[in-house]
């Protein structure tokens, strides 16, 4: 019998996925189990320690140590006991297990993976971090996880996972001088800005791709998370295999940070370098493999965009900003999109011999301390330094509104980071822009939003084209024992597409594991609409836009509201990442575009609008509102038992209690 065609990601996926019969393939929309090479978790560690403990019990060790990677990286500046505690806790917890722990000022998370030969082509590698898409660019199958995900990896070296449509895209030739990896990703975001990808993974194909570097490759496999995609795949090429043989000739010095095992870097040997790429046809898709969606853009075509402001989706050229000279108070070089060697050394290039603009104040972390040290060596650290940048440690910091240098009420911003969602790098009436460390650097030395060099008006060649049908319809569904057959509530309709978690519940709680309940379901929504929460009660129903929960992968986005005593959540669609988070904690969320597409038909009014009651029955698939019935896609058992259990930590629970 002949093989089907796969594409890569269904082939990685294949390679991963547990319990299959000898032969079979996994293809898009299967759920299968997969067993993951690597998870990452960072600061989040902390809330995952005691959902594993819950699992497993007193004095079970985790299943495979092999597996975690702990990386410390986000709230790096916050130096009180509290903070400072609770990383000594899992630097001791990783000590106990024999996990990797890479502590404080070793670098980003995601970049730390790659330096330290975790993330591999050919593998799948998850992590507790939205981000984790940046793996791709490795030829690996990168997509986040949830907390409850990786405890649930910790326990059992496993989870649940459903493989996305994927959409396939071509890259066509080169780009010009002066133009990054990181203006690629805006350009995407901003020409394919109707869902085109969403809930997706992405193959990058095409002769383009060749003159894409690794650092740029990663600014673009990043940044598919905020195009709305679970992963994005670049394929094993030269590129590839030359990083590997400079990591190879790094770690043949002795370069091991943080706490490592012997032979975990084994994979970046010379002669498994040169073995991989030998077999190189086994990490491509093959000829006649089915794709959800085909996207085609002429490299050739881009200009340097900015994004915003607060908004990824929306882009402007920079001859056409640069016009309007948009006036800014700060700028930032950090983030694990961009903050690389290439990209402190272009900007070192730009601000030589120049100063920071006055009244702008210009911050740096690299994406490393490997990344410092080398950008210190070749003596741009110190032209960045020279010319007036503030010096950051390496972490997210600022980028999710921790630390020092965030956005004041009133303050305009251009940022090398990968989001610019309201409220999440400081103050909800700030404007922040994205753009290239290129248009950073030239922005900060000149006072407003300008390119270090003059491009001309140029219009982006592009083509999409949908391949596939739409998701599944409307039926009946078997309610379980214990699940709610019918839910009624007040509907309140938030008018709001691409409403991210820091609008549900912003970024500067998401490391405060000491709050309660109570305090976790006080703060929703205050950066989206500070009023709502005063006049939600328990039992309302939240009916939200399209692309629900995008952003950061963290839980509180939906325990948040459960602990407030919202029911459910209603939407057009939402982020993948958000629906895994909302059933492995209990909560339910279910995808009705016709209900908004009626709730906006008849006005809104506001952010927030409250419209009568709504009826829902699970036995039915159906819901009342408006004076109108409505289907939805049945709820699966898998959800259901989710549900009833009151999350996967319990599902898990059972399961080990059992012996499975």
């Amino acid at each position: 019998m002949t093989s089907p065609a796969l594409t890569l990601v269904e082939k990685l996926a294949t390679r991963h996925a547990v319990g299959l019969s000898s032969g079979q393939p996994v293809r898009q929309g299967d759920f299968i189990t997969i067993r993951p090479k690597h998870v990452m978790t960072h600061d989040n560690t902390g809330a995952v320690m005691p959902k594993f403990k819950q699992i497993v019990g007193a004095g079970r060790k985790i299943h495979d140590p092999h597996q975690p990677v702990f990386a410390i990286d986000h709230d790096i500046q916050n130096k009180t006991p509290e903070n400072l505690g609770k990383y000594a806790k899992i630097e001791a917890f990783a000590t106990e297990h024999g996990v990797d722990f890479y502590p404080a000022g070793t670098g980003i998370s995601h970049q730390v993976m790659v330096e330290q030969g975790y993330v591999v082509p050919g593998s799948m590698v998850v992590g507790s971090d939205s981000h984790s898409n940046l793996y791709g660019a490795m030829c690996c199958l990168g997509t986040p996880v949830v907390r409850t995900d990786a405890a649930s990896i910790w326990a059992t070296g496993v989870t649940w996972w459903q493989v996305p449509p994927v959409a396939r895209v071509t890259l066509r030739g080169m780009l010009n001088p002066g133009v990054t990896g990181k203006d690629v990703i805006v350009a995407l975001c901003g020409l394919f800005n109707k869902d085109e990808v969403l809930n997706h993974a992405v193959e990058f194909v095409g002769d383009g791709v060749a003159c894409l570097t690794m650092d740029q490759r990663m600014s673009i496999a990043n940044m598919t998370t905020e195009w709305g995609a679970l992963a994005g795949l670049f394929p094993f090429d030269e590129v590839t295999r030359d990083y590997m043989l400079s990591r190879a000739a790094y770690f043949s010095k002795g370069h091991r940070p943080g706490t490592r095992r012997p032979g975990s870097l084994g994979a970046y040997t010379a002669e498994e370098v040169q073995r991989r790429w030998a077999h190189r046809q086994e990490l491509a898709a093959d000829m006649g493999a089915s794709y959800a969606a085909e996207l085609e853009l002429d490299l050739s075509t881009i200009v340097p965009h900015v994004s915003g402001p607060n908004d990824v989706k929306t882009m402007t050229s920079l001859p056409e900003i640069e016009a309007k000279q948009v006036k800014i108070n700060k700028a930032w070089l950090m983030s694990c999109v961009n903050a690389r060697y290439e990209d402190l050394a272009q900007a070192a290039a730009i601000v030589r011999g120049r100063t920071v603009a006055p009244g702008v104040e210009f911050y740096l972390a690299a994406a490393s301390a490997e990344v410092q040290a080398r950008a210190v060596a070749d003596g741009h650290w110190q032209a960045l330094i020279g010319a007036g940048a503030i010096e950051l440690p390496p972490g997210c910091g600022t980028c999710i509104g921790l630390g020092a240098g965030t956005i004041k009420a009133g303050e305009v911003g251009i940022s090398a980071t990968n989001r610019n969602f309201e409220g999440r790098m400081g103050d909800r009436n700030g404007l922040v822009y994205l753009g290239s460390p290129a248009v950073v650097a030239a922005s900060a030395v000149a006072g407003y939003i300008c390119a270090p060099a003059k491009y001309a008006a140029s219009k982006a060649v592009f083509s999409f084209r949908r391949t596939a049908g739409g998701g599944p319809g409307a039926a009946g569904a078997t309610v379980i024992a214990g699940f709610p057959p019918k839910v009624q509530g007040r509907l309140w309709f938030l008018d709001r597409d691409n409403l991210n978690t820091d609008g549900i519940y912003a970024g500067k709680h998401t490391y405060n594991d000491a709050m309660t309940p109570e305090q976790m379901s006080a703060v929703i929504f205050e950066n989206y609409d500070p009023g709502l929460r005063a006049q939600l009660k328990p039992g309302d129903v939240i009916v939200g836009g399209f692309n629900f929960g995008t952003g950061s992968s963290r839980e509180q986005a939906a325990t948040a509201l459960k602990h407030a005593g919202i029911p459910c959540v209603v939407a057009g669609s939402f982020s993948e990442t958000y629906k895994r988070n909302a059933f492995n904690n209990g909560f339910v969320c279910f995808e009705c575009p016709a209900l908004v597409e009626q709730l906006r038909q008849g006005g809104a009014g506001g952010k927030s609008s409250q419209h009568g009651v709504i009826e829902i029955d699970y036995t039915r698939s159906t819901l009342r509102a408006e004076g109108k019935e409505f289907a939805f896609p049945a709820l699966s058992p898998v959800a259901q038992e989710l549900v009833v259990a009151g999350g996967a930590e319990e599902v898990v629970k059972r399961r080990l209690a059992a012996g499975a």
